[in-house]
């Protein structure tokens, strides 16, 4: 009789949570459960804004573990206790752990794999060290690109890495890095993209700004925020003289508000320019049909899910080349290619696609065929599935060799 191995992910969002993190968190622990996996999921955060936001207002608590089901899926959403307006990192981190500790004495894991090595990464390598547990750690984007600058967390990171039964990333170049940063992991790490599950757009309801919509829609989805490069965007559709409508499908983040008012004041596009402001996936994928070049302006961007939704939806994509964008999109192909930072290049590459509706057909056609066949669910589960037989056949037989994705 076959015995259910138990894993938990680690992850600082999960839906109904909005964002990439806690939509691949979801997907791949669907893509576990299908595999015969009993999964849970723990949800907590490294950064404690809100908890030292209530502290200041008053408003004390103790730790709080908040457990439900989810499709078959365990989760877990743990609150550290906020007790002091001086608390410190280490008192909340310290709160979390002690949770996740309790945790695996209730349900005894079997193997524990953190998404986003930085926020949760720390705390569940530690789990899986003191309690001789196999973890795996997955490298999303930000954390490498943006977090390894973080004097303070680079010896946490390399640490986490070290450490790591096995770590898996989102693109060739962020396994790159890492490497750069901690060779320890070239023998106990694999690349491999996201993937998508077919969408039925035809069934989606229509979105409530349609009717804002004016000429060519040049449409970019996200939550827009430093790493996006909307500010080339913005400069590169200065410049276009057909009619158009700019769309963001999505909300610009809070703490660059005030960058990005003043960036959109700037452009002079203002009558030209929709944002939609925070909204559900499913609107979000509404608005897909409606656009005809679809905008990834990225300066860095680990495996985008909003890149692999516009290629479902067979749209023309102008992207970076960055990271996973890089890797899927072929230049000429099904999209054009663009350098980072450069307003002058997406300007041609959309201007390509402005006036050619039959190239923007046959590139989104070419688009989508690709997601179907190599961006598949199939093909992602045979790549988890391979992790978690080595790091779990490694952890009853240290002799087992090195696997390769």
């Amino acid at each position: 009789m076959k015995i259910t191995k138990t894993i938990c992910l680690t992850a600082q969002e999960f839906p109904p949570d909005v964002g990439g993190v806690g939509v691949s968190a979801k997907r791949i622990s669907l893509l576990l459960q299908d595999l015969g996996y009993q999964v849970h999921v723990a949800v907590f955060r490294s950064v404690f804004r809100k908890e030292r936001k209530l502290a200041k207002a008053g408003e004390f608590r103790r730790s709080q573990c908040q457990t439900s089901e989810q499709d078959g899926i365990i989760v877990h959403r743990l609150y550290p206790a906020i007790r002091s307006t001086v608390a410190r990192d280490q008192d909340y981190l310290m709160d979390i752990y002690g949770q996740l500790t309790t945790l695996h004495k209730q349900y005894q894991f079997d193997v524990v794999h953190a998404f986003f090595i930085n926020e949760t990464g720390f705390l569940t390598t530690m789990l899986a060290k003191e309690n001789g547990l196999p973890a795996i750690n997955s490298v999303r984007g930000a954390d490498l690109h943006k977090h390894i600058f973080d004097c303070q967390q680079q010896k946490q990171i390399a640490w986490t890495l070290e450490n790591s039964s096995w770590t898996t990333f989102v693109s060739r170049d962020l396994m790159h890095r890492a490497k750069l940063f901690t060779p320890a992991i070239t023998y106990k790490s694999s690349a491999f993209l996201n993937s998508i599950a077919p969408v039925d757009f035809d069934n989606l309801p229509t979105p409530s700004l349609v009717n804002k919509l004016r000429g060519k829609v040049i449409g970019s989805v996200g939550n827009f925020r430093d790493k996006k490069g909307i500010e080339y965007l913005l400069d590169a559709c200065q410049s276009l003289k057909t009619e158009f409508t700019l769309l963001f499908v999505g909300e610009f983040v809070a703490k660059e508000r005030e960058y990005w008012e003043q960036e959109l004041a700037n452009s002079g596009l203002q009558d030209k320019i929709v944002i939609t402001g925070k909204i559900s996936r499913d609107e979000a994928l509404a608005y897909l049909p409606y656009i005809d070049i679809f905008t990834i302006p990225s300066l860095n961007d680990g495996c985008p899910n909003a890149l692999l939704e516009a290629m479902l939806a067979e749209k023309a994509i102008v992207g970076t080349n960055v990271d996973a964008i890089g890797e899927i999109i072929e230049d000429g192909m099904n999209g054009f290619l663009v350098n980072p930072y450069s307003s002058e290049e997406l300007t041609i590459a959309i201007a390509k696609f402005i006036n050619r509706p039959l190239l923007r057909q046959a590139f989104g056609k070419s688009a989508k065929q690709k997601v179907l066949q190599e961006l598949n669910p199939a093909i992602e589960q045979n790549n988890w599935a391979k992790v978690y037989n080595h790091v779990l056949s490694v952890s009853t037989h240290p002799e087992v060799e090195i696997f390769a994705v």
